[in-house]
C-alpha cells in the first residue's frame, strides 16, 4: 500500500515547507512501532526533522511500556525525530509543548478543547484520546537525539470493553470522520513552532514560562484537581500547579510534593 493512497505527500511537502519537515518523512502502511523504527534511524545517523508515520503499529507502545491501540486506517501514529542543543533536563519542555501542540491541531481542526492529563495524555472529557511518548539518547551534558511519538484516537468507531470506559476517539466523539492529514500536518506545524522556540537560547525562557501558562489555562489537572500519583508507593492530594522546570506539584497532608514521573489519575 503506498502512502499516495492514503496520505498525499505533495501536500505534507507544500503545507510543511518551512519547517525540517519537509521532504523528511517516511510513510508505512503497518509497522511494529514508530517510535522504534525512529530511535534506531536516529542511531543510523537520520537527520533532525526526520517524521516516521503509519497507518498501523502492531506494537505500539506509551508510557511506562503500556501498550496503544493502533487499529489501522483509524489514528495518527507519528514519531518526529530532532537533535535539539540542550541538556536532558529539558526533556520534560518538549513533551508539554508537543501536548500543546496537539491541543491546537485539535481545536484548529474539529474545535474541540482538548484537556491535557500531565504530563502526556490528552484527553476529552474523562476519556483518553491521545497520548505522546518522549525518548532520547543522551549524555550527560547534552541530548544526542530526541524522538517524540504521538498516538491520537480519530476514527476508532470503538474499542474493546476493557478500554472502553477510558479511551474515546473523535470520531465517537462528534459522530464526523475527520481528516487525518488535516490533523497531523497541523500538529506538525505547531509542533515545530513550539520546539523551535525550546530550542533558541535566545527565546527558551521566555518559551517555557509561556508553556506554564498557556498548559495551566487549558488544562484541569494542573491546579484544584484531586488526585492519586502513581510514583513509588503511591499518594494522593491536591494539583498545585507547575513548578519552575514543568513538573507538577501535589500538595497533601505532608506538604508539597514534586511529580517527577508517576502517572495522574482521578481521586
Amino acid at each position: 500500500m503506498s502512502w499516495a493512497s492514503i496520505f498525499e505527500s505533495a501536500a505534507f511537502d507544500t503545507a510543511l515547507r518551512d519547517t525540517p519537515f519537509a521532504g523528511n518523512l517516511q510513510f508505512f502502511s503497518s509497522i511494529p512501532s514508530t517510535n522504534s523504527y525512529a530511535m534506531e534511524a536516529a542511531e543510523h545517523g537520520a537527520p533532525h526533522g526526520s517524521v516516521f508515520f503509519a497507518d498501523e503499529q502492531t506494537a505500539g507502545r506509551g508510557r511506562s511500556s503500556h501498550q496503544w491501540q493502533s487499529q489501522a486506517g483509524c489514528g495518527i501514529y507519528v514519531s518526529v525525530l530532532l537533535r535539539p542543543n540542550i541538556s536532558p533536563g529539558d526533556a520534560l519542555w518538549f513533551s508539554l509543548a508537543t501536548g500543546l501542540a496537539a491541543h491546537h491541531a485539535i481545536q484548529q481542526v474539529t474545535t474541540l478543547k482538548a484537556d491535557i492529563r500531565w504530563p502526556n495524555d490528552i484527553m476529552l472529557g474523562k476519556k483518553k484520546f491521545g497520548g505522546i511518548l518522549t525518548e532520547m539518547h543522551a549524555e550527560a551534558t547534552r541530548i544526542r537525539h530526541m524522538v517524540i511519538g504521538i498516538g491520537l484516537n480519530v476514527l476508532h468507531p470503538a474499542f474493546p470493553p476493557e478500554l472502553s470506559s477510558i479511551a474515546t476517539s473523535l470520531l465517537i466523539e462528534t459522530g464526523l470522520p475527520w481528516s487525518r492529514q488535516e490533523i497531523l500536518i497541523t500538529l506538525l506545524q505547531a509542533l515545530h513552532r513550539e520546539t523551535s522556540a525550546l530550542s533558541d537560547p535566545r527565546t527558551a525562557n521566555a518559551a517555557k514560562a509561556n508553556i506554564i501558562d498557556r498548559i495551566e489555562g487549558i488544562s484541569t489537572w494542573i491546579r484544584g484537581r484531586r488526585v492519586r500519583v502513581e510514583e513509588g508507593e503511591g499518594y494522593t492530594g491536591v494539583t498545585d500547579g507547575l513548578d519552575t522546570r514543568g513538573f507538577l506539584r501535589v500538595r497533601t497532608t505532608d506538604g508539597i510534593r514534586t511529580v517527577l514521573s508517576g502517572g495522574v489519575r482521578d481521586l
